[in-house]
């Protein structure tokens, strides 16, 4: 079943709830890895929605695979920003990342790093995050 970004946002919503993770998780790695093969052959903005979701639910364990849907192409390298790995806030999800050996969470923690001295992440706050999302698919947060 071919699902859209505008699908998923319906279905799941900005903040999806814990029973839907797993199916957000298997989209963005099929699409994750229709693009790694070839460059446009994913739906690089269901992988952002997909991301923003993940972020949304702040689980430290998604950072190595919204890298891997980040570093799939150029095309979702643009679609899905380096603050989307920084769900549960940058110092948790440096320490995370430092704490597991793959090569995602290696290369992960290497891009924030990096981010960091480019000033990616000068104003960064999760909320701060969550609102420009908010914004960006014109949809009010709860108070």
């Amino acid at each position: 079943m071919v699902v859209t970004e505008d699908e998923s946002l319906a279905r799941f919503g900005l903040h999806p709830r814990a029973e839907h993770l797993a199916e957000i998780r298997e989209l963005l790695a099929v699409e994750t890895a229709k693009e790694r093969a070839s460059q446009g052959q994913g739906d690089t903005e269901l992988m952002r929605i997909c991301c923003v979701q993940l972020f949304f639910a702040g689980t430290l364990a998604d950072a190595p695979l919204i890298w891997s849907a980040k570093s799939a192409s150029m095309d979702a390298n643009g679609a899905i920003d380096v603050q989307m790995l920084c769900g549960q806030g940058l110092a948790a999800t440096k320490a995370y990342l430092r704490e597991h050996t793959s090569e995602a969470a290696a290369a992960a923690l290497s891009r924030i790093l990096d981010g960091e001295r480019w000033d990616e992440f000068e104003q960064f706050s999760v909320e701060g995050e969550r609102a420009r999302h908010a914004a960006w698919y014109d949809i009010e947060l709860d108070a």
